[in-house]
């Protein structure tokens, strides 16, 4: 049984892998002339009830540290907690398999029994040339469903790795109804990444709505992963505390779109969550 496994997973690792290597090669062009300070690639769609977010990237750092990194679910609470609603992370079983359980919240301290808890089912497929994980939760807060973080890494070469990381769900019309209001009142001028015009100067249009919301977080957790691979050389006393300040550094390079809090807030509000 386990020899019927190996040999059918292992041609279907190499083809992800294929196909992640040629959207380097047809992303080669936006990856040198991106609008970020780094080699980054976003994009977003939303349909009829689903919304979803992609980043790729290109990370100096060789496939050898970053694939065994990422593979561990203790690594991935320790990425999730970065992000500004992650209230909670630990790991767990679901029906015998390996599982995350995560709280999410509102972007303030909140204690745990006022959050939803998402029960993220953790999957990886390893090997020398392909590493990917993937975390997909059933249900969400106001009907939402299908919530999926995937992340997928392949070598360039010996110091560069290539990832793609991919935040979707289904959304509900309870969900939809109560981000209408907030995008009409306090959410009215945050703006996603997407570039969709220019005004009379010269700046910038970003898409805004859905897409915008879908935008923010893809990126809230892509700079999680940046803020957990840039501490790995750290000791591993002082990682957390280097993570905390390099995800609230890296969002407030985005003002527009990321901002929420000051430094000093962030910081303490994390302390407490990582903590508990």
């Amino acid at each position: 049984m386990l020899f019927w496994f190996l040999i059918t997973a292992l041609p279907a690792s190499a083809q992800d892998a294929r196909s992640l290597q040629a959207r380097y090669a047809t992303l080669r062009e936006q990856l040198n002339n991106s609008a970020y300070p780094r080699p980054l690639y976003l994009e977003s769609t939303v349909t009829r009830n689903a919304l979803r977010g992609d980043i790729y990237a290109l990370f100096n750092q060789p496939y050898t540290v970053v694939g065994p990194a990422l593979r561990g679910r203790d690594s991935w609470c320790d990425i999730l907690i970065l992000h500004l609603n992650v209230k909670g992370c630990r790991p767990s079983t679901s029906n015998a398999s390996a599982a995350l359980q995560v709280n999410i919240g509102r972007k303030f301290d909140q204690p745990l029994v006022d959050t939803w808890l998402f029960e993220f089912g953790y999957a990886v497929q390893a090997g020398p040339g392909y590493t990917r994980v993937a975390l997909s939760a059933g249900d969400g807060p106001l009907g939402t469903s299908d919530y999926r973080i995937i992340l997928e890494l392949v070598p360039l070469d010996v110091g560069r790795s290539f990832l793609h990381l991919s935040y979707s769900y289904v959304d509900a019309l309870p969900a939809r109804m109560a981000m209408r209001s907030y995008l009409a009142t306090i959410g009215r001028d945050k703006v996603g990444f997407s570039i969709i015009g220019r005004k009379a100067d010269g700046q910038p249009v970003y898409i805004e709505g859905m897409r915008g919301v879908v935008e923010r977080n893809t990126m809230r957790y892509f700079l999680a992963l940046e803020a957990y691979l840039g501490a790995l050389s750290a000791p591993e006393q002082e990682q957390m505390e280097i993570r905390l300040n390099s995800w609230f550094t890296a969002a407030e390079r985005y003002p527009a779109q990321l901002h929420e809090i000051e430094r000093a807030d962030y910081l303490d509000m994390k302390r407490r969550e990582v903590s508990r």
